[in-house]
């Protein structure tokens, strides 16, 4: 299968930034002639319980083949960071040629190696392979019921299934169970059988999909139990607000009317008091601004990714939904500029450098930090996750020279384009006192309910998210993701215009931070239920997996509610401002 537009794009945009290693078109042609050489790559071994603790496949004493040329091979950048090792089997397959049961090595078992199969067998290692893109899985051995005798799988048979020139379909059955023991030779072998199928070579990775899972009743009602729950608040908000805010500027109105004296003798309380201070800078304007900005960028990196994974099959290519995220993290980098630029702009900010590179490098420098903290256990595991330092380099390569101009380009448009502070409010020179008010009204309380209900809309899809990345499920319904997506921000929008509202209300200005903060709690919500999810949900043990899991899902969890607190900053801060512009103020 050919590079569709934008992957050709993701390439020529790594290529520059010296991140794309050499390729040999050949094999991404997926089309051979008769008896062609067929490549059998061997990728990873690992623990079936800790999917993202692998290692090279020939860190375990498995021997390879005697053929030791082949005429190409690919990595991609996605691919280094995601840890694929691809190593040539050494096997001769070709096109259409079947091989009968035939030995291609033999291991010398002496009690070290003995050792390290009986650990791998006792922690269920299996390992991966390739065939012109297509993955293989084998289990590695097996114990007897006692838990006493191990058995290795030396018999790899192969069933390739082809359809015209390409290859449709690929089956391995592991036989020739040899039982493990020291000081003996063991032969491994393989056998290739060639099969005319019917499959279509676009519908080849249909088999690895799990529509029963991913299309289930529960994910279905799911789905419909949110847009439900979006119904309902966007009602719920629209007859609140508009109802209230009818009576309010009612209110408003008749006190126009009212001369000095019966205002004075008036009882006057609402939001119209703190017109003065509504739209006062927030507290820290620079890290407001900057995280305004990353998640304006986040936003659109999502929505951009999930459309493209809706066009193009991205899970039929090794890394390529890595590759198109961090493509496109680059190339909306001046949407993080431009948000974040006009925000510090218009409140009064004069270090727009400093929160230019602030803004640039929040999430990037989050994401390298935990990358590298976790690279360091990976090394002391001689995990196959260890990113080399040529993969790091070309990571930060794009961070100096693609993300931090294409930034100072966003923020230089948004100060001059839409950074002046054109309030409806003039803002008063002294800040006014915030009146007491009932605890479930204070900042700190709304902020921990606000996102209660944006995580109760996508909890449901969290789950299949989870699921897909930390166990062996192919996530393709980004339909569904979509979808979720658009009802997490109406949800977030709605939520946070409520709780400002009841702000304002209580004479309390400061709705900056509380906006975003009770937006951003979602994410509290999200990595308290990573926690459920590791030790209900899945098997996982390990230094190494359990850092791994809590340390992206602390990334995930972060960048989410860095998402979620800028979506609810922007549509609360759109509502303010139309109620004070409707209110005329003296």
């Amino acid at each position: 299968m050919g590079f569709s537009r934008w992957k050709v794009a993701v390439a020529a945009f790594l290529a520059i930034v010296g991140s794309l290693l050499p390729v040999d078109a050949d094999e991404h042609e997926h089309t051979y002639t008769d008896k062609e050489e067929v490549v059998l790559w061997m990728n990873t071994v690992g623990p079936y319980h800790n999917r993202q603790e692998t290692y090279k496949y020939f860190s375990l004493p498995f021997c390879a083949g005697s053929k030791k040329t082949i005429s190409h091979y690919h990595e991609t950048l996605g691919e280094a960071l995601q840890g694929v090792e691809l190593e040539f089997s050494g096997l001769d397959i070709k096109f259409k040629d079947e091989v009968m049961q035939t030995t291609y090595c033999e291991i010398d078992l002496d009690k070290p190696k003995q050792d390290a199969f009986v650990y791998a067998i006792k922690n269920h290692y299996w390992y991966q392979m390739y065939i012109d893109d297509l993955p293989i899985w084998g289990i590695v051995g097996e114990a007897d019921e006692n838990g006493e005798e191990h058995y290795l799988w030396t018999y790899k048979k192969l069933e390739i299934g082809y359809n015209g020139n390409r290859i449709v379909d690929v089956n391995l059955t592991s036989e020739g169970k040899v039982k493990l023991m020291p000081n003996t030779r063991i032969a491994m072998s393989y056998s290739v059988k060639w099969k005319k199928s019917d499959v279509k070579f676009e519908d080849r990775f249909d088999k690895y999909l799990d529509p029963s899972f991913f299309q289930h009743r529960i994910h279905w009602f799911s789905i419909f139990n949110s847009f439900m729950m979006v119904i309902f608040l966007v009602g719920l908000v629209s007859m609140i607000l508009m109802r209230t805010l009818r009576k309010d500027y009612a209110r408003y109105s008749k006190e126009e009317e009212m001369d000095d004296m019966d205002r004075d003798l008036g009882d006057e309380y609402g939001w119209k008091q703190v017109h003065g201070d509504v739209f006062r800078p927030s507290s820290h304007p620079l890290i407001f601004s900057s995280l305004i900005g990353s998640g304006c960028q986040i936003f659109s990196v999502s929505f951009i990714v999930i459309v493209v994974a809706m066009v193009e099959d991205l899970y039929t290519e090794r890394g390529s939904m890595l590759s198109t995220a961090i493509f496109v993290y680059a190339a909306t980098s001046p949407v993080n500029g431009y948000f974040g630029g006009s925000l510090y702009a218009k409140q009064g900010g004069r270090r727009w450098i400093k929160q230019m590179f602030i803004g640039a490098f929040m999430i990037p420098a989050m994401v390298c930090g935990t990358a590298f903290f976790i690279n360091f256990i990976a090394i002391y595991y001689h995990a196959s996750r260890a990113i080399p330092f040529g993969t790091m380099v070309a990571v930060c390569c794009i961070c100096f020279f693609v993300i931090l101009p294409l930034n100072l380009v966003g923020t230089i448009l948004g100060r001059n384009l839409s950074g002046q502070p054109n309030f409806p409010c003039r803002v008063n020179a002294v800040p006014r006192p915030i009146p007491e008010k009932k605890w479930f009204m204070e900042p700190a309380v709304i902020v921990c309910l606000g996102g209660i209900l944006p995580f109760g809309s996508i909890f449901i899809e969290m789950y299949f998210i989870f699921t897909s990345f930390w166990a062996y499920k192919i996530y393709y319904v980004y339909g569904f993701m979509m979808l979720v997506l658009v009802i997490l921000c109406i949800v977030t929008v709605c939520v946070t215009i409520v709780c400002t509202y009841f702000l304002l209300n209580a004479e309390d200005y400061r709705w900056q931070w509380t906006s975003f903060l009770s937006a951003a709690s979602t994410a509290v919500y999200v990595y308290m239920y990573s926690f459920y999810y590791y030790f209900f949900k899945t098997k996982m043990y390990g230094l190494f997996q359990t850092s791994f899991y809590f340390g992206y899902m602390a990334v995930f969890s972060t960048a989410l509610g860095i998402m979620c607190g800028a979506v609810g900053y922007m549509g609360t801060s759109a509502f303010v401002r139309k109620i004070y512009t409707n209110v005329k103020i003296d």
